[in-house]
């Protein structure tokens, strides 16, 4: 992931990784990130479990990754940022109030109430809604003559009805953690501290999560239209990071007034407050954002179902969760329905290559990529990126800089890994 440099064939690890090909540098890729989303969903549900806030936790998670975000915003993107003012301000304030505030209130809100997996399921479900949100919205056309949007439409039905099933449904238990397993968590102080995964009130979990995907949604389908103005991609992420840390503050003035719920008490937390923060939108966001660029968006969609795979293990052993019929029935739904729509787009995007071969985008390089890899500029690309706190990304062209050559021709010079990775849409984190 590290860009290559030159003399004496590059570090260490560049060699070390020419050693592997690219597509399996991906997959591995990917996995470690599934596996760093799927932590977040059992660390974020051990912090609710250990008592520590609801405001507080954000607050702490958005700082972390605001301190993250603006060194690399301010330097990556100094000529790439536009001047600011009041409307932008504006704009950027509101999209925090959907794509931070409600997306992580309405994602803790609903984790407290059902479990790690089952969050991590509903999930997969933001591709479908954002399609439907971009039809509603008249941003994408609905051709039901053609297969591609028959498979987005029956995948939109799917994820809808595995939604209801899991919210209406919950069902008796089909597992239960081992009896075995349960000593071991007895005799372990560590895995004791951090609780279980009982849920309190089912359905009213299930409305929240609903309510995260849709402010998720939501925060993709309008935040096209401000990146098109703005298109410094981390300085936008950054401003509303702040505008969340605000807006989650002041919640915490009417609804945690208690000055102990700000205080970390034991190592558990301070680690879950970490992970959150520096894992989940740090590092996850730097590996993500590489294979996004090396694979495509729809390479990066179809790994969401192993973080729900990876989630109900690791829920499992740590907090001896309880899998219910309901549950798994929604979850294959929706499952059903994020394939079926990943595959809809995919279909979409080679029929348009077809109709219009200039669609195909040069790389930074100047090299075509291939109708796999083609990235589209609009908002009817509806991807997931995660998950996620971990989503999907709307992504644009960006020219690469140009040098004059001695005949007075120009050509590309190469951009370095880490500004082409800033000109990537950033994407939403799986809460």
């Amino acid at each position: 992931m590290a860009e290559l440099g030159g003399g004496n064939g590059g570090t260490a690890t560049q060699r070390i990784l020419g050693w592997f090909p690219e597509r399996v540098q991906l997959h591995v890729a990917m996995l470690a990130l599934q596996f760093g989303y799927a932590g977040f969903h059992v660390v974020s549900r051990a912090a609710l479990n250990m008592g520590i806030s609801k405001i507080v936790f954000p607050v702490y998670r958005n700082i972390l990754a605001f301190i993250l975000l603006v060194p690399f915003a301010y330097f990556l993107e100094k000529k790439d940022r536009p001047p600011i003012n009041l409307n932008f301000l504006v704009q950027f304030f509101l999209l925090a109030v959907v794509g931070i505030t409600a997306n992580q209130g309405f994602y803790l809100l609903g984790l407290d109430n059902t479990s790690p997996t089952f969050a991590s399921a509903i999930q997969n479900s933001v591709p479908a809604i954002t399609f439907l949100m971009a039809v509603v919205l008249r941003l994408e056309k609905v051709r039901l003559d053609r297969k591609d949007g028959l498979s987005k439409v029956f995948g939109t039905v799917f994820c809808i009805a595995g939604a209801s099933v899991i919210t209406l449904y919950k069902g008796p238990t089909i597992y239960s953690p081992s009896p075995s397993l349960n000593k071991v968590r007895e005799m372990s102080p560590m895995l004791q501290s951090l609780g279980d995964a009982n849920g309190k009130n089912w359905t009213l979990g299930c409305v929240y999560l609903i309510g995260h995907c849709l402010s998720w949604s939501g925060w993709l389908v309008l935040q096209a239209p401000v990146l098109k103005k703005y298109p410094a991609r981390l300085s936008f992420t950054s401003y509303q990071c702040f505008f969340g840390i605000l807006q989650f503050i002041v919640l915490a003035l009417f609804m945690e007034r208690d000055l102990n719920a700000w205080l970390i008490h034991t190592g558990s937390e301070l680690f879950s407050v970490f992970y959150a923060g520096v894992v989940a939108s740090g590092i996850a966001f730097a590996v993500q954002i590489w294979c996004i660029e090396k694979g495509g968006p729809v390479f990066v969609a179809l790994y969401q179902p192993v973080q729900t795979l990876v989630v109900a293990l690791m829920a499992s052993a740590a907090l001896g969760e309880e899998f219910y019929l309901g549950g798994v029935i929604g979850a294959v739904l929706i499952i059903t329905g994020l394939y079926l729509v990943l595959w809809g787009k995919s279909e979409e995007r080679k029929f348009l290559l077809q109709q219009k071969p200039s669609l195909i985008q040069s790389d930074n390089n100047g090299l075509p990529r291939t109708s796999n890899h083609a990235k589209s500029s609009s908002i009817v690309q509806p991807l997931l990126s995660q998950s996620n706190e971990n989503g999907p990304h709307v992504e644009a062209t960006s020219r690469s800089p140009e040098k004059k050559t001695g005949s007075g021709r120009r050509r590309r010079r190469p951009e370095s890994c880490w500004r082409r990775m800033a000109k990537q849409t950033p994407p939403m984190e799986s809460s």
